[in-house]
């Protein structure tokens, strides 16, 4: 028995209206009142903004290349940032941590002072918007209070917008999350206890302060220097196939470069290191490859049939973070 047709009528079209469009559930009725759900409508703008990756959200900014590493690989650091048009009153600072207590977005202390988390899930496909959003909200939340999550707009400020350019970018890596409390020293109860959870669970992590965007990091079985590069992507492999095609990429007896990753646009090239290898230890070997590889990235001359194998080896155990 054939199935009944259901007459075909004309889609209503979304109507316009004043103001932004809230977001509703895919398929409740889209609120511009076009009687269609929201998924058909609206939302398929909504959708198609998210969609729109912004693949380096931090260009542009003073150390982008720890702006990335503070985002996917540093437990615990924080960063004074300075705002273009200055603090607004009752504003004593803001600052970026890595991480904040129960991965809220920020917090502003009872003080006034401002806590942008940088390791939280972004609702857009625009980091930079996601982080500047929640940080204006900080700026005028009660003082005490944590500020949630939520959907920014496509057309509002970014990172660059809102902070100084002519400010370094300078992290202090710590060893523990003290900073996300005021008397870390006299803290008692469930606040103790949380610290201390936090803190067994963070790498130990050392940036090294001879080159940029460098860190050693400390793993059971062995430790890592992973180095942030904000050198096109493809120029840097091909320098560091060369470098390894002629047993120049290592960082001295025991280190090897086992390969990258990318992460926000850039290229993060990982050593293992021998497990008594320490953070200061790789100071002078970081320097001398750093040299090298400047090197490298100067010659044109196109990779020898060695140095191709080199890369090929180098991009097979490249993984993409986001």
């Amino acid at each position: 028995m054939a199935k009944k047709r259901r007459p075909q009528t004309k889609a209503a079209t979304p109507r316009a209206v004043d103001g932004p469009i809230p977001v509703v559930g895919a398929r409740e009725p889209c609120p511009c009142g076009s009687e269609r759900r929201y998924k058909a409508c609206h939302g398929r703008e909504a959708a198609h903004a998210v969609a729109e990756l912004v693949q380096r959200p931090f260009e542009g900014l003073p150390g982008e290349a720890d702006w990335v590493a503070l985002r996917e690989l540093v437990p615990a650091a924080t960063v004074e940032l300075t705002l273009k048009d200055g603090l607004p009153e009752g504003v004593p600072s803001v600052t970026l941590a890595t991480v904040l207590p129960m991965a809220w977005p920020a917090l502003r202390r009872d003080n006034g002072a401002v806590l942008l988390g940088l390791q939280n899930d972004t609702a857009s496909g625009d980091l930079s918007r996601d982080l500047a959003d929640t940080l204006r909200r900080a700026l005028t939340a009660e003082p005490g209070t944590p500020v949630a999550a939520e959907r920014a707009g496509t057309d509002g400020p970014r990172l660059q917008d809102l902070l100084d350019p002519s400010v370094p970018f300078e992290p202090a890596v710590h060893t523990g999350f003290e900073f996300w409390v005021e008397d870390a020293e006299n803290a008692t109860g469930e606040v103790a206890a949380s610290l201390d959870r936090a803190n067994a669970a963070a790498i130990p992590t050392v940036r090294l302060s001879g080159v940029d965007a460098a860190y050693w990091c400390e793993t059971p079985e062995k430790n890592h220097l992973r180095w942030v590069m904000p050198h096109p992507e493809e120029k840097l492999l091909d320098a560091l196939a060369r470098l390894h095609a002629a047993g120049a990429s290592s960082l001295g007896e025991g280190t090897r470069l086992v390969g990258s990753f990318r992460a926000h646009g850039l290229t993060v090239p990982v050593w293992d290191l021998p497990s008594g290898m320490r953070a200061e230890d790789v100071e002078k070997p970081a320097a001398g490859l750093a040299e090298r590889l400047a090197a490298a990235l100067a010659d044109g001359t196109p990779l020898t049939a060695e140095e191709r194998r080199a890369r090929g080896g180098l991009t097979s155990r490249q993984v993409t973070l986001n």
